[in-house]
């Protein structure tokens, strides 16, 4: 008989694994995600509860989407009356059994899942946050704080949007290409939030962001193999691929965390890095430039260290004037900064920093509060540098790059 601790991280990693697929199988059926989430998360409750009573069945996800499929069932066979509801559950029932009886393995709709969500009819300010959580379960939480929202606002618009492609009928598929673009920006975006949730996760240690980034860069290639000729599914992969050549230079031995500008290049990793120029420069031809080509550019301009010695911060600065010009984020404007303080001096980093200064979405961000902090005492402004520090330390959540900050603080003090 299985150990509870064995079931239950046999149910994690089926979440970690198949969530959106259960979900994009489940809700392209019956055109309600909600209703599909709820179902699914009963489904692991009791996975939770009888998996530890017996042997784990030998297809977690077939068990999983069998006892949703009762669920939704039962749900609606609830919420319905009458001779039209009966003749609806039926087809429904008979639906969703005939498509997972079809196949020995369940179909992945998630990409059509993630078009949906990404729909005109949806507000444009919502589709990525609801294409993570349809996608890979996240909780508004999370959410919210990756796009700089408070948890209960982030939780409203989510209900909202799925209620809307319930009611709206939205279709689940990918689009023809005349409708494409509209859309794809949505997709990638969340594609891209998804990697960074892992991202900043690097040593795997936090369930909810374990393996965020693997998946991140798999939904990429999903994307980038189906529209090979979008120049920003391209340039989406590239950058991702760019970020996790590094990943293994982003921490000492010791487990304290090593900012890209000490990082040693030689740790970086060459097939990543050689398969995101190759990509990069494959979109380029393309003849349209856009935001993640040209983030991708930049971490392409620092790689240039691993062959030079010597970061090309002009050409960092340059790209960074092209994304501000595009994207207007301040989260772009903030490493614009960084490379104006290298290329013009701290103060015309720091210039850059106070333009940013009434925006309230920085004001608990933390690398807006480290950024300035690092200005500050280049500047010799030591006072301000210590208070910008003691901000940026009580945002931070991971231990390493605290213990990072806490030592750049006390630099300004005692320096080496």
């Amino acid at each position: 008989m299985p150990r509870e601790s064995d079931a239950r991280a046999t149910a994690e990693a089926v979440a970690r694994r198949s969530y959106g697929k259960l979900v994009a199988f489940l809700a392209g059926r019956t055109g309600d995600v909600a209703a599909a989430e709820d179902a699914l998360s009963e489904a692991f409750a009791a996975a939770l509860t009888d998996w530890p009573k017996g042997e784990t069945p030998e297809s977690p996800e077939a068990w999983l989407m069998t006892v949703a499929r009762r669920r939704m069932i039962d749900a609606g066979r609830r919420r319905r009356t009458g001779e039209t509801a009966a003749a609806d559950l039926r087809l429904m029932a008979e639906e969703i059994e005939a498509a997972a009886e079809s196949r020995s393995d369940i179909p992945d709709a998630r990409l059509a899942l993630m078009f949906a969500c990404a729909h005109p009819s949806i507000d444009q300010g919502i589709r990525a946050p609801l294409i993570l959580q349809c996608i890979l379960g996240f909780d508004a939480a999370t959410i919210a704080s990756a796009f700089l929202m408070s948890p209960a606002t982030m939780g409203q618009r989510l209900v909202r949007a799925k209620n809307k492609i319930r009611s709206a009928g939205i279709p689940f598929r990918v689009p023809e290409r005349a409708d494409l673009r509209e859309r794809l920006d949505s997709v990638l975006e969340a594609i891209y939030a998804a990697f960074a949730e892992g991202w900043t996760d690097p040593a795997g240690t936090e369930f909810r962001r374990r393996n965020l980034a693997e998946e991140g860069i798999w939904l990429g290639r999903l994307v980038a193999s189906l529209l090979p000729d979008e120049p920003e599914a391209l340039g989406l992969l590239a950058l991702m691929l760019h970020a996790e050549a590094r990943r293994g230079a982003r921490r000492n031995p010791q487990g304290d965390y090593v900012p890209l500008a000490e990082q040693d290049p030689a740790a970086w990793s060459v097939a990543l890095i050689e398969e995101a120029e190759a990509l990069l420069r494959r979109a380029s031809g393309m003849g349209a430039i856009g935001r993640f080509q040209l983030e991708a550019a930049v971490q392409s301009a620092h790689v240039v260290r691993r062959r030079t010695g010597a970061t090309d911060w002009s050409a960092i600065e340059r790209l960074y004037d092209a994304l501000a010009t595009i994207t207007g984020s301040p989260v772009v404007a903030i490493n614009r900064a960084i490379a104006v303080a290298e290329t013009r001096g701290p103060a015309a980093g720091l210039a850059v920093l106070d333009a940013l200064a009434d925006d309230a979405r920085l004001a608990e961000y933390q690398p807006y509060w480290a950024a300035r902090a690092g200005l500050l005492g280049r500047a010799g402004d030591l006072g301000a540098a210590d208070a910008a520090y003691e901000r940026a330390i009580g945002l931070e959540s991971d231990p390493a790059i605290r213990r990072f900050l806490q030592l750049r603080r006390s630099q300004l003090i005692n320096p080496a």
